[in-house]
């Protein structure tokens, strides 16, 4: 049976130490997909990044920025790059892709109001991580702020979807985190280009939210794995900073300025909780304290 064409997007800044080992996951991940290429967007390495993608067997198109875009500006890039045809493989550059996981996710994309399939992820220690997510709401940004995100996670209030029982069996989700997702060629038509305005974080939310008023859901496939090292946003200020900047900009963008005064207040009551933590909470607490500023004036060259 054809499988498809699907092109797998891997966006790299400054991502030399772990882009080769995802391109060597890829042949055995993409085994038995008829049609399936590579497309590295590269926003503007200094290191040897876009070196190793030219060098690799697996031959990649590369995409050059020329400035750090963003991570959507760079997926809207392969998207162009790629075609409407086909299906595209999200991947964060620090993944590595078990045998036939994107057959498998290609198994439920298309189905009736599915257009777009998450993995199960693990961490490097073998230890599933939990990348299910809730939709943002007030209960789960006072509930994580309060509780912590591992016990409200545990405890079915929080953001963060810990049930073992939803990482055991496929089925739908709101959404997931953006580490690896397959995208349809209808899911992408109907939901259009990825929001360059968040820079990045949240990106992912916002797709997702748009992929289902569209009519097309998001769906976890525990058989499809990968192996995941994980993001550095909490240890670096600047980071966690912008990825609680960006939560705040998405809920509220859809949510009145009542309510997101409100979820700001919760995610301000977090981070000052949190506060003798270090250096990222109390980067994320000013965010949290300060007025909105426009994601595109972040850039990390």
């Amino acid at each position: 049976m054809e499988s498809g064409s699907v092109r797998a997007v891997v966006v790299t800044y400054n991502s030399a130490a772990v882009l080769p080992g995802l391109l060597d996951s890829l042949p055995a991940g993409a085994r038995g997909v008829d049609d399936f290429g590579v497309i590295v967007v590269d926003n503007n390495s200094r290191d040897r990044s876009v070196e190793i993608a030219r060098a690799h067997p697996l031959r990649p198109a590369i995409v050059t920025m020329g400035r750090n875009a963003g991570y959507a500006a760079a997926i809207n890039a392969a998207a162009e790059a790629a075609g409407n045809e086909a299906h595209l493989l999200i991947l964060n550059p620090d993944l590595r892709m078990a045998e036939g996981a994107v057959l498998r996710l290609l198994g439920h994309v298309g189905r009736q109001g599915v257009g777009i399939a998450v993995p199960r992820n693990h961490k490097e220690d073998g230890t599933l991580d939990p990348t299910v997510r809730r939709e943002p709401s007030l209960a789960t940004a006072w509930c994580d702020a309060l509780l912590g995100g591992t016990l409200a996670g545990r405890l079915g209030l929080g953001e963060i979807v810990a049930d073992p029982a939803v990482y055991a069996r496929a089925g739908t989700v709101e959404w997931a985190t953006g580490s690896a997702l397959l995208i349809s060629p209808q899911a992408r038509q109907a939901t259009g280009d990825w929001d360059e305005s968040y820079f990045l974080y949240s990106e992912e939310v916002d797709y997702q939210r748009r992929a289902r008023e569209a009519g097309f859901g998001t769906v976890f496939v525990p058989e499809a794995e990968v192996t995941h090292a994980g993001g550095a946003y909490g240890a670096d200020p600047r980071l966690y900073a912008l990825l609680t900047t960006n939560r705040i900009r998405y809920f509220c963008r859809n949510h009145g300025p009542l309510a997101g005064l409100l979820f700001r207040g919760g995610v301000a009551a977090g981070e000052a909780l949190r506060s003798w933590r270090g250096r990222a909470n109390r980067a994320a607490l000013g965010c949290a304290l300060a007025p909105l500023k426009p994601a595109l004036s972040f850039r990390n060259d």
